[in-house]
């Protein structure tokens, strides 16, 4: 009875090691399938990475908004609002500039209608037993006001800081982009005055976003192509101009 027993022992052993070995071969297996996974997805997300956008973002252009109701409106997530809102611009200026109405007459006949209309309406109903109108009363709040004055002093600061450098004779590229943005900005003000500019400036911002969000991908495929010619010949126009051009005293101590 112990010789077979002993017997029946190596193969119980060599079973057991064949069950050990299908095993492991399933962990491994499974291991390097994962690891080809996670491969593959740190391939994806790295080319992912690599897509160019426009002027560097990494957000959505939604967010690059704001992502609240301002972006809503000239992305065009509610197109009744975003109507009304370039209706009523576009009549503004069509009252101001093409009819040549003045916002300080008009702000006036308003009122004066207004007044004038609630005041017969308080009078009637005293005749005719009505409850007169309800004008509640209006309270301006501190905090939104603080908030706008706080952002545009931010704002104003750092182009103040901007402007400081430009000047200091430290950035060439920035002085001549400056330049150029300046010099563009009067060609354009001599052909219209500053409503019609500022009109012109609100018509893009509810159109120019939604294309763009649009036909995200054609763009910025476009733009990089046209960004690597755009290097291509600053560099050119550096080695040969630029680069002759003598520095600020701010820039050589600062390199010393």
């Amino acid at each position: 009875m112990a010789e077979h027993v002993e017997n029946l022992d190596p193969k119980g052993e060599s079973l057991l090691d064949k069950i050990t070995e299908k095993v492991h071969g399933d962990d491994n297996s499974s291991s390097s399938s994962d690891s080809d996974t996670e491969k593959k997805t740190a391939s994806s997300s790295s080319v992912k990475a690599k897509i160019y956008r426009l002027f560097g973002r990494e957000k959505p252009v939604h967010k690059v908004f704001g992502g609240g109701k301002p972006a809503d409106i000239f992305l065009w997530r509610n197109k009744k609002i975003s109507a009304a809102v370039l209706g009523g611009a576009t009549a503004a200026w069509v009252l101001f500039e093409l009819l040549e109405y003045h916002l300080l007459t008009l702000v006036c006949h308003i009122s004066i209608l207004a007044l004038a209309i609630l005041f017969l309406w308080s009078n009637v109903t005293t005749f005719v037993n009505k409850r007169p109108p309800h004008i509640p009363e209006v309270h301006l709040p501190e905090d939104p006001f603080l908030q706008v004055a706080s952002a545009l002093r931010v704002e104003i600061n750092r182009a103040l800081s901007v402007l400081r450098e430009i000047a200091s004779g430290r950035n060439l590229k920035k002085f001549l982009m400056v330049v150029a943005g300046l010099w563009v900005l009067s060609i354009v003000g001599s052909w219209c005055n500053f409503l019609t500019l500022f009109y012109i400036l609100f018509v893009l911002l509810h159109t120019v976003p939604v294309l763009y969000e649009k036909y995200e991908d054609k763009v910025d495929a476009f733009t990089e192509k046209a960004m690597i010619e755009i290097k291509k010949q600053y560099a050119v126009f550096d080695a040969k101009v630029l680069s002759k051009i003598p520095r600020g005293p701010l820039k050589n101590k600062k390199m010393a």
